[in-house]
């Protein structure tokens, strides 16, 4: 498994997109692979003979074998596809999991049937009573919350397989062992009134999606229907990203309304001198070039704090919050404080569409060293948004709106535009007057747009 961007840990298989035997070319693109940030496609580092090892909708962990390149012979049980040595036991209990999985689910053919194992003391145990399970089938198990003690194992030897475990999370498992059916088959004690009385809600709630009875209801009200949605790849990685953030950054927020007059009156000044085919720079991209100038003045506001130290980057790499179906996925602008602001609206334009059409590359994603999140066009005046960690800082960008405001000391009220920021910051790294300069700079910048162009 490659690792395809700087925060990825494991991929997820989509879909292979060359057959076993098949001769491949180096470059040619032989896979889809889900990671944390987007669906990217792989292109094999070398040529000759494909020979997959993991199965399409398989997640392995960064640097596990899912195919072999090379003679045409696949991988042998005693060839760990370059991983080191003390992670082939591993390799080829996941390889016999899956042989014996296609044993247990008729895809076997012509397997000879399993001759039948002695009873252990406990079930799919060892005469040490520790559960017997392939690594497959304890990960599959970890991930559906399944106790591999209450599964009865059909591999080698009562081992638990990959079937098992899926059996198991779909109710269709047998008791563990012996005593467990035969306290299953006791006949029960009278059951007192109250239990019978709370014995319709908890049929309903073991009950799977979309088979309750809508006439139960729960806590006086019904759920009707319920549908179970599993997360894509991304999907969990941002779930459990933006997690670790609010456990474990001590954050706080600064607020600020900015005068965008004399922007409104640059973007149309620049309308009127473009072609007709040119970009124009949104107000958002002026964003990006005022917070890459800011970052550049204040160093720590382009850092991070790790592992109790400061990390402060040369490089300003600022990313930009898009909405893609059903994700987020932040593209960065490198270099943003070398860059024009023609610059950088074309660039936030082209990482935009590809990350809406889903070919996005991994390092259009990496390096990011601070990010902006706008609402704006939502219609969402102000909001606090969770920093992307490790960054120091992140800052949510409202709609742009005409206010009244008061513009003399004598009191004369006009409609101005403004808009609201909100700048979220660790206190680990960013203290609130060094957060409230680095603030009041983007602030001048956005005021006064032309300081933007020298």
């Amino acid at each position: 498994m490659p690792r395809l961007s700087d925060s990825m840990e494991e991929g997820t298989i989509l879909k292979w997109l060359v057959s076993e035997g098949d001769e491949v070319k180096k470059g040619q693109e032989i896979a889809e692979i889900e990671t944390d940030k987007a669906t990217m496609t792989y292109e094999a580092d070398e040529e000759g003979v494909f020979h997959p090892v993991a199965g399409e909708g398989d997640t392995l962990s960064i640097g596990e074998v899912i195919a072999t390149i090379g003679e045409d012979a696949p991988a042998t049980s005693g060839d760990n596809g370059g991983k080191p040595k003390e992670d082939a036991p591993e390799a080829e209990a996941d390889e016999e999991d899956r042989a014996v999985d296609a044993e247990a689910a008729g895809e076997g053919g012509d397997a000879q049937p399993k001759a039948e194992q002695p009873e252990s003391k406990t079930a799919s145990g060892d005469e040490n009573g520790r559960v017997k399970a392939s690594p497959v089938a304890r990960r599959l198990a970890k991930e559906q919350g399944v106790d591999l003690a209450s599964v009865e194992g059909t591999g080698p030897g009562g081992r638990i397989v990959k079937a098992d475990v899926e059996k198991a999370a779909s109710g269709e498992a047998k008791p563990a062992t012996k005593a467990e059916a035969k306290k299953d088959d006791a006949p029960k004690r009278e059951e007192r009134p109250a239990e019978r009385e709370a014995e319709p809600a908890a049929a309903a709630s073991a009950s799977s999606p979309g088979t309750s009875d809508p006439k139960v209801t729960e806590t006086g009200t019904t759920k009707g229907d319920v549908s179970v949605v599993d997360l894509t790849r991304t999907q969990q990685v941002v779930a459990r990203r933006m997690a670790e953030a609010k456990a474990t950054i001590p954050e706080f927020t600064l607020v600020a309304e900015i005068d965008m007059e004399n922007a409104v009156a640059l973007r149309s000044k620049l309308k009127e001198v473009a072609g007709e085919d040119a970009v124009v720079p949104s107000f958002n991209d002026m964003v990006v070039k005022a917070c890459a100038f800011a970052l550049r003045d204040h160093p720590r506001a382009n850092g991070s704090y790790k592992d109790g130290k400061f990390e402060l980057y040369s490089r300003v790499n600022v990313g930009v919050a898009v909405a893609a179906q059903n994700a987020l996925v932040v593209p960065v602008i490198h270099d943003a404080d070398q860059k024009s602001l023609g610059h950088i609206a074309r660039d936030v334009r082209k990482l935009a569409a590809r990350v809406r059409d889903g070919t996005v590359s991994p390092p259009e994603l990496a390096g990011g060293t601070f990010t902006v999140s706008n609402l704006g066009m939502f219609g969402i005046t102000s909001f606090t948004a969770v920093i992307n960690p490790p960054q120091a800082a992140i800052l949510a960008v409202g709609a742009m709106q005409q206010r009244p405001v008061i513009v003399d000391d004598r009191g004369k009220v006009e409609a101005r535009h403004r808009m609201n920021v909100s700048l979220v910051c660790d206190h680990r790294i960013l203290y609130g007057a060094d957060a409230a300069e680095f603030l009041g700079r983007i602030r001048a910048l956005l005021e006064e747009p032309l300081a933007m162009a020298l």
